[in-house]
């Protein structure tokens, strides 16, 4: 998604109070809305890789919306976190919560509006969306809320155009690269934030024996890389179209051993840590420069796949609307629900002083966390992970990596170990499986703080499942054979399977 051309950085300034505005305020709102890329992305890849037209590919999900599908537990999780705004919205209500109420459990949920919105696309192409009626019915609700008659919020609309979406482009970036103990590691290149952050961290922790090391302190140096690996992300990580992002020196095994010398086996870092200098060039530890900021706004949100096919494609594929349940405004009579990806922008410079790459700007891509991954050995797949879960999709990621690649563990128990998520911030959020672990009181001896993460950042007062990311990840051994994986009990368990074609 992009910035409107008509936003500024000061987007997200209360004019009233020159302050930041609160999250819960900027996400439900017109405002946090960017220019959808989604549906331009899928048209790019089928007319690239595809060997199914969009319509062809389309018509699953047409079906499913018109017949409907059963309620699930999560399901209905998700919308009561969500119920405060979504009732503020007459669009909103009317799909998710029917006559005022939760959907039920195992009752079918219908969606015609966007069977009917998807059938458009599947005619006309993806300039019903971006140059059509799709696309006119966005605008007229980014700026014009639909609101319920004695809405209690007051949400700002935003400044989307017509021309801001007969204008979008889906970009074609090169994948970043490592090489991890013998592997290739690819992901996604900026404006994403997972494939430097991800990869800088590889790179901190090959300095290190893992696999030789006790538990306590592999954990130790995996929360010590990222800690380090957060701090540079969040002072050089933005929209390369907008700012210089050094990803050859952030990528460097060199910027790599620099900033695994700061590491101490015996104590923790103290965060916020302050990022390391690309430019300095090698030996010795990287200069230290004012402290950095601390990730501050952990989203739960995001979709994630990996599929491979008999050929030997993969695909490692995350899309997102933000948030869970994005902005809170479906679009009236089409059925889908607004993004609020815009407030994966910085919302204010820091107050370090330092340069801020994620400022908004007209037409800049916010910073995000997604981090679909491919892993290659002597030039052939052998894995694909990638995950949900907003700022901690890196480290979950990265630490299903480590568990497979350092510590030999089958996928499937990769993807289910608990799991502890540091991004430069004082205390690290942890799941409570992995505060019960016999290692956390070890670990709290070298420094290490933990958190469980149990209310929305919405509303404090509305409790929230504890977990870190959700998990899809698949291995591939050759001949044919692979190993799906997926979440076997977080946001519900996740769907993970090896279709055999019938002889």
């Amino acid at each position: 998604e992009t910035a409107p051309a008509a936003d500024s950085s000061s987007m997200f300034i209360d004019p009233a109070t020159g302050k930041p505005l609160p999250f819960a305020t900027a996400v439900t709102s017109g405002l946090s809305v960017g220019v959808p890329g989604m549906l331009m992305t899928w048209q790019r890849a089928v007319n690239r890789w595809g060997t199914f037209t969009l319509a062809d590919d389309l018509k699953p999900a047409e079906l499913v919306a018109r017949r409907g599908f059963p309620v699930t537990p999560t399901l209905r999780e998700q919308v009561r976190e969500n119920a405060f705004r979504f009732d503020q919205f007459s669009s909103t209500s009317a799909l998710f919560l029917p006559h005022g109420q939760l959907p039920v459990v195992g009752s079918k949920m219908r969606n015609p509006d966007l069977a009917r919105t998807y059938a458009t696309i599947a005619r006309r192409g993806a300039g019903a969306f971006y140059g059509g009626a799709i696309g006119r019915d966005v605008v007229r609700t980014v700026h014009n809320l639909p609101l319920v008659p004695g809405a209690t919020l007051v949400p700002r609309p935003g400044a989307m155009t017509l021309a801001d979406l007969a204008g979008y482009r889906a970009l074609f970036r090169a994948p970043t690269h490592v090489r991890y103990r013998g592997y290739d590691v690819y992901a996604m290149a900026p404006s994403s934030s997972g494939g430097t952050t991800v990869g800088e961290a590889l790179n901190i922790l090959s300095n290190f024996d893992l696999a030789a090391e006790s538990r306590v302190q592999v954990l130790h140096h995996y929360l010590e890389a990222t800690r380090l690996a957060y701090a540079d992300r969040n002072r050089y990580v933005g929209d390369p179209g907008y700012v210089q992002v050094p990803l050859t020196q952030l990528l460097s095994p060199d910027f790599g051993r620099q900033r695994a010398c700061l590491i101490n086996p015996a104590h923790a870092l103290t965060s916020p840590l302050a990022p390391g200098d690309p430019f300095a060039g090698s030996g010795g530890c990287t200069p230290q420069q004012p402290a950095g900021a601390a990730d501050a706004y952990p989203e739960t949100s995001t979709n994630h796949l990996v599929v491979a096919d008999r050929y030997g494609d993969v695909a490692s594929y995350t899309n997102t609307i933000e948030e869970l349940g994005g902005s809170g405004i479906v679009v009236p009579g089409r059925g889908f629900l607004l993004n609020n990806e815009l407030t994966d922008f910085d919302f204010a410079p820091p107050s370090s002083g330092l340069p801020d790459p994620n400022l908004p700007a007209g037409g800049k891509r916010p910073r995000s966390s997604m981090s679909p991954t491919i892993v290659l050995k002597h030039r052939r797949p052998v894995l694909a992970v990638g995950a949900a879960g907003g700022a901690t999709i890196i480290t979950t990621v990265l630490q299903t990596l480590i568990n497979r690649i350092d510590l030999h563990m089958s996928l499937p128990a990769a993807v289910a170990a608990p799991r502890a998520s540091q991004r430069n911030s004082a205390s690290t959020q942890a799941e409570p499986a992995f505060i019960a672990e016999p290692t956390t009181p070890a670990l709290e001896q070298l420094g290490q703080t933990f958190a469980v993460t149990d209310t929305s950042p919405l509303d404090p007062s509305i409790m929230i499942a504890p977990t870190i990311g959700t998990e899809s990840a698949l291995e591939l051994f050759g001949h044919g054979r692979m190993l799906a994986a997926a979440e076997p009990v977080r946001r519900g368990g996740g769907a993970a399977g090896v279709v055999h074609p019938a002889p």
